[in-house]
């Protein structure tokens, strides 16, 4: 699939193809949805913690007696039930088990991603920009210009070293790296913007490299 190529002063220039595989995918929405809620389950760090009986420092004596009390069964002050005792099915903090994934299902899900922006034309390639721009002013010019907002940039490492400067005071735009490039931050955007180095990456990669 050929897509067109704009440039830094807003022009259509030239196209780039990109593999099918890649932009006509068909999009499995459960699918995104259970990658994402992995990427968000792994972003924050579980700090939470709760002693279960078998934390608790004291002494592991029988209250009473088993019999003969006319009261309930009980063991030592530890229980759960008891004030001062552990606490049941309490959140576990770090070494909580954590759902995994598999490198092949996070590859299916980053394309299928890539082919939903392509089908609601929410995607876009600009030239690697070999240039350093400094100014907010120019790069946000050349959004304005394509009305193109609320936009994720995926870009190559030359071309970041380029636009960082003119991008990070931009509301509402994140500029990544193509490696960093995540099925949770192209959902979160509603377009995405890819140089041609980096589309050229991100394909290779989910394509050709080895699981």
């Amino acid at each position: 699939m050929n897509i067109e190529v704009i440039n830094i002063e807003g022009t259509k220039s030239k196209s780039v193809n990109v593999s099918d595989n890649l932009t006509g995918l068909k999009v499995n929405n459960r699918l995104l949805k259970y990658v994402v809620d992995w990427q968000i389950n792994h972003a924050k760090k579980r700090v939470a913690k709760t002693k279960q009986r078998n934390e608790i420092a004291g002494s592991t004596r029988k209250i009473y007696a088993q019999k003969g009390t006319g009261g309930a069964r009980h063991s030592s002050r530890k229980a759960p039930l008891f004030v001062g005792g552990g606490v049941a099915h309490g959140p576990k903090g770090d070494n909580y088990k954590v759902k995994k994934i598999n490198k092949k299902i996070r590859k299916i899900a980053l394309a299928q991603s890539i082919s939903k922006k392509k089908s609601n034309k929410e995607l876009y390639i600009i030239e690697d920009v070999k240039k350093e721009i400094k100014k907010t002013k120019i790069f946000n010019s050349f959004l304005i210009k394509n009305k193109i907002n609320n936009v994720l940039i995926i870009s190559d490492n030359e071309t970041h070293k380029n636009i960082i400067k003119s991008v990070r005071n931009i509301p509402n735009v994140k500029l990544i790296n193509e490696s960093g490039a995540n099925v949770y931050d192209l959902i979160k955007f509603k377009n995405v913007l890819f140089t041609t180095s980096s589309i050229k990456k991100i394909q290779d990669r989910i394509l050709n490299e080895k699981n």
